[in-house]
């Protein structure tokens, strides 16, 4: 099981930039796709991007494409997502998921298609 610890969460403005981070414990980070999700007040866990285990492959929902950057570092054992030109609708809290199964589209884009999560960090973005 891997143990995963999010951080980098705040309130901010529209417009605004954050950078949130999440490091990871307890497993073999560097073979493992790394995804984050949100989930606002009473909706359902969204995919916001993805990332396999070497960083060659991205992938991001439409929502946040162009706006948001994953990346990763396996030295540090610690996955990233860079968050620009935040708008008001990007309020929720951010979990970062680890998919011990390798890389596949079409399970990457779905919170069931991941095998271990963090506790989440608020991001919230006031206009």
């Amino acid at each position: 099981q891997v143990q995963l610890i999010e951080s980098g969460g705040g309130l901010v403005q529209a417009g605004d930039s954050l950078r949130l981070s999440c490091a990871a414990s307890g497993g073999l980070f560097s073979t493992y796709t790394m995804g984050w999700f949100r989930q606002a007040p009473g909706k359902q866990r969204d995919f916001v991007a993805a990332i396999s285990w070497g960083g060659s492959s991205t992938y991001y929902a439409d929502s946040v494409k162009g706006r948001f950057t994953i990346s990763r570092d396996n030295a540090k054992n610690t996955v990233y997502l860079q968050m620009n030109s935040l708008k008001p609708e990007d309020t929720a809290v951010y979990y970062c998921a680890a998919d011990l199964h390798g890389w596949s589209r079409t399970r990457v884009v779905v919170p069931d298609g991941y095998d271990d999560w963090g506790q989440g960090t608020q991001v919230t973005v006031s206009s």
